[in-house]
C-alpha cells in the first residue's frame, strides 16, 4: 500500500533491521518533549488554582485541599485524554497494517512494486530500489512495507496505556511544585515566593523543551514564562475579589 496522509513525511522514522535507529531515537525524544508538556501544564494549571486560593484566604488548609484537588483532577483529565487520543492513533496504525498484511497475503508481487516504488522515491536508483525491495521482502515483508511506507514498526505499536502514565506523572510532578511551595512557606511570603519558584520552574522547562526541539532557548522561555506570570497574576486578583476571611 502507498502512504496516506500524514504517514508519508516518517518513512524514515526507523530502521527497517530494529534497534536504536532514528525512529527509536525519535520515539524517545516526543515522549520526553510530551513528559515535559505535561509538567509545565501541572505547574500552571495547579499555581493558578493556589495562588487565586491564596487570594481570597490566607488559611493554609484550604489551599492545601484545593491544590491537591486541582492536582488530582488535572492528572486524571490529562491521562484520560492522552488514552483516548493515543488510542484512536493506534487503531489507526492498526487498519494500517493489517491492509498491508491483507495486500501482502493476496497480491505481494504487486505490494513489491510498491515498496520498490516507495524507496525510489527517497532517493535510490530504479535498479536499487527494485533489488532492495526485493531483499526486503524476503525478510519480513510486513515490517519493511510498515517501516518503508508508513514509519510504522507493527511489533511496537503506540501504546496508550503508556502514554495515560506519563501523562499522569509528568502533570503530578509538575503540580507538586506551586502545592508544596504555596503551603510550605510563610504567610507573609507565601504568594511571592510561591510564583517566584513557578517562573523559575517554567523557564528550566521552557529551556529544556526548546533543546529537545532544537528550537531557540529564549523566546520559548519568555514564552511559558509570560503564560505562567499571565495566569496567576489573574487567578489572585479573581481570588482576591472575594476575600474570604480565614
Amino acid at each position: 500500500m502507498t502512504a496516506q496522509g500524514g504517514h508519508e513525511g516518517h518513512a524514515h522514522d526507523g530502521g527497517v533491521h530494529g534497534g536504536d535507529g532514528p525512529g527509536t531515537i525519535g520515539n524517545r525524544l516526543n515522549w520526553l518533549r510530551a513528559g515535559v508538556l505535561g509538567a509545565n501544564d501541572g505547574i500552571v494549571s495547579v499555581a493558578g488554582i493556589v495562588i487565586g486560593v491564596a487570594g481570597a484566604t490566607a488559611d493554609r488548609s484550604t489551599i492545601l485541599v484545593s491544590g491537591v484537588a486541582g492536582l488530582v483532577a488535572g492528572a486524571f483529565s490529562m491521562a484520560g485524554g492522552e488514552y483516548t487520543s493515543v488510542s484512536t492513533q493506534r487503531d489507526t496504525e492498526s487498519t494500517l497494517v493489517e491492509a498491508e498484511r491483507r495486500e501482502l497475503a493476496e497480491n505481494p508481487g504487486e505490494a513489491e512494486d510498491e515498496l520498490a516504488a516507495s524507496l525510489e522515491a527517497r532517493g535510490l536508483s530504479e535498479g536499487t530500489a527494485r533489488a532492495a525491495a526485493r531483499e526486503l521482502s524476503d525478510g519480513d515483508p510486513l515490517r519493511a512495507h510498515a517501516v518503508v511506507e508508513f514509519g510504522l514498526d507493527p511489533e511496537e505499536l503506540t501504546n496508550p496505556w503508556q502514554a495515560a502514565l506519563s501523562s499522569f506523572l509528568s502533570f503530578t510532578c509538575g503540580a507538586l511544585l506551586p502545592l508544596l511551595a504555596i503551603t510550605l512557606l510563610p504567610e507573609g511570603v507565601r504568594v511571592i515566593g510561591c510564583a517566584l519558584a513557578v517562573v523559575a520552574a517554567l523557564a528550566l522547562t521552557g529551556y529544556t523543551s526548546a533543546s529537545l526541539g532544537g528550537a531557540p532557548k529564549g523566546p520559548a522561555m519568555l514564552r511559558i514564562m509570560g503564560v505562567g506570570a499571565a495566569t496567576m497574576a489573574v487567578t489572585y486578583l479573581v481570588g482576591s475579589a472575594f476575600d474570604i476571611a480565614a
